[in-house]
This record gives structure tokens, sequence and C-alpha cells, in this order.
């Protein structure tokens, strides 16, 4: 099978030739992986460029997606003098380690939604922002899948204007304002997201962080009031555009109470199935949720991958395997970006484990 037929028979829970993969790297592994495979490493300019950057690297390494999305627009970024970034939203960057920190949020001080109806979101279909998409999916969609990005979907763009602490306590008080936020966020993405699925993308990856390592960050109640609703909305308006388009959905750490109302408002995909988060063991979500999704992720990007060795890694990739391979269903991911302080030999065994231990029939 060509990687495309491998990951759209997975999504249609039907076996494959063996279980496919979508993996993410992030810039500082890149880097170290491009100048070793003498390929292009530098991270596309985007809100979330891990998804859609470092393509050649990671289809050399096995992938079998190619993820694509908005880039920022032509005008945007610009550097201050100091060396601080600020972006097309307002946001603006400083280098804390190895990773740009928002040190400075457009809405901080907002109190009313007639301040976020003044607030102007960046244009959706601003001239180069698509550029790159269409460009990637032109080179790679005979061959590979194509996922569209849409990523921090409602909650996340909307508290990371704000910051979390400030829109935690104002959602929880039902300040006015909140809504019209979420609404306006929401209009935004359901734009990109409805342009991506008009480029011809398979799956369309939407997400936003509600878990902790214990349990959920808001109560199940407050999103199924809040958030199920407009997600709902999200995931109609996409599949009205093109119904065979798959929606994934992305939540790091415990959200077991939600993932009933997720398959309900048309799920798909659920990602990343974080295995130290409680309740998220995979085996055990796939005997309950197997028939009505497909998993994607659930290798251990907090402990195996990073300080485990070469055969640990390789052991953790056949577990998850076994755990949810069988009858198709399931698209292998670390579940988190791989990070930093990964072993380059860690990388390359999980690879070598996903063909290894992942050819159907499988015979774990």
């Amino acid at each position: 099978m060509s990687p495309r037929e491998r990951f759209l028979t997975t999504l249609n829970h039907k076996e494959p030739d063996r279980v496919p993969t979508f993996t993410n790297l992030t810039p500082q592994i890149a880097e170290k992986l491009g100048k070793k495979m003498n390929l292009p490493w530098e991270a596309e300019d985007s809100w979330l460029s891990t998804r859609i950057s470092h393509t050649e690297i990671l289809l050399e390494l096995g992938n079998d997606v190619v993820g694509v999305g908005p880039l920022r627009a032509k005008y945007a970024p610009t550097r201050r003098e100091d060396g601080k970034l600020i972006d097309e939203f307002g946001f603006v960057y400083k280098r804390v380690g190895l990773y740009d920190e928002i040190i400075k949020r457009p809405l901080a001080d907002v109190e009313t939604a007639e301040e976020v109806n003044k607030f102007k979101m960046p244009d959706p279909l601003a001239p180069g922002r698509w550029d790159f998409a269409e460009k990637q999916i032109r080179r790679y969609e005979e061959d590979f899948a194509i996922v569209g990005d849409l990523e921090t979907t409602i909650f996340e763009l909307s508290w990371n204007l704000v910051g979390m602490e400030k829109f935690l306590m104002d959602l929880v008080m039902e300040k006015p304002y909140v809504f019209a936020l979420m609404d306006k966020v929401l209009q935004y993405q359901l734009t990109c997201g409805k342009k991506m699925v008009e480029l011809g993308v398979d799956m369309i990856w939407t997400g936003d962080d509600f878990g902790t390592q214990k349990g959920m960050m808001i109560s199940p109640e407050l999103w199924g009031r809040v958030f199920k609703p407009r997600m709902q909305c999200v995931f109609e308006e996409l599949k009205r555009i093109n119904p065979r388009v798959k929606i994934a959905y992305h939540s790091c750490g415990s959200i077991l109470p939600i993932i009933p109302d997720l398959i309900e408002i048309g799920l798909d995909v659920l990602n990343p199935i974080q295995p130290q988060a409680k309740n998220m063991d995979l085996g055990k979500l796939k005997k309950e949720f197997g028939d009505r999704l497909v998993f994607f992720g659930g290798v251990d990007e907090q402990r195996v991958l990073p300080f485990g060795n070469t055969a640990e890694v390789k052991e953790e990739v056949k577990l998850r395997i076994a755990q949810a391979g069988k009858g198709g269903g399931f698209i292998t991911a670390p579940s988190h970006n791989i990070q930093p302080d990964t072993p380059l030999e860690n990388i390359y065994a999980y690879f070598k484990a996903i063909k290894k231990y992942g050819t159907y029939p499988l015979s774990l």
C-alpha cells in the first residue's frame, strides 16, 4: 500500500498493510536530524508550526502523512529592535530557554464584549497564508494522506489572548466578553478549517487541551455547556463541505468524561492518548470506544522516548500496537511532539519498531 492508502484504510477502521504513523518534531530535534540526514529542518512560520514543518525529514523516517495549515500572513511577523517578536494576533514573544514564550497578550485587560468586538483578528484568508499548504498538497497528495491542522480551536487561542488565569475565572463567572471572544475565535478558526477542507485535506485536526495528569481542568458539565455546542458547530460545518472528511480532536491529559460527548457530536479520531494521564489507558479505551473512534498517539513521550533505552522504546511501540492495532483504527504517534531531550537513536528505534511490529496480520 502507499502511505496514503494505508492511512485512509486505517481511518475507515480496516486493517492496512501496517499501522500508519503521523509523528511531529520540535525544532531542536528537527535541526539535529536535518543536519544528520542532510535535509532542510527550518520550521515554517505558523501559529502551530510543528504540525506542518519538517516534512522531508519525517517522510524519510517513515511518516505516512503530510500536515498542512495556515502560515502567518506575508506582512507578519515583525521583530522589534529589542529582539522580541510581535505576531499578527498581537502576542509579544521572548526567547526563554528553548522556546519563544508569550510575555504580553493583546486582551490581557479585557472586561467587556465591546472591547472584544473592537479587537481585530487576523484575516484568515490574507495573502500568503495558504500558499505553502497549496504547494504541499499539490506535491504530496497522490502518495501521502493530507491532514489540516486546526488545533487550539476555541479554548486555547481564546485564553492565550487573555491569559489563562483571568480567562478561566471570568469563564466561571460567565462574563459576557468570554463568550463574545470564543465566538470571534470560532469564526476565525472555522474559516481556516473550511479553507483546508476546500483544498482537499483528508482529515482536520482540531482540539484544545482540557486535561491535566489527574483530570480535567474544568468540569465536564462546564465543557458540555460551553464548548460542546461550539465544537459541534465546527464539526458539522466542516462535514457539510465534505461529508467524507475525518475529524480528529487533540487534548493532552485526562479527558475520559467527555469522550462520549465528542463521539456524539461527530468525532472520528482521538489524539494523543497520553499514557501517563489518569484513565487514559489505550487498551481500555480501544475496547470501550474502538468501534466508534480511531486512536491516534499513545506512545509515551513523558518517560520512555526521552529517557528509555532503544529496547524500551521498541517495547513501548510494540505494546501500543498490541493494545490498539487489531482491526485497524490506530495511528501510531508519540503523545506529544518529540522533545529536545530525546536521543536520536530512540527516534530511529521508534520508527523501526512501527514497521517491525505494525505489519498486518499482527502477531503480538
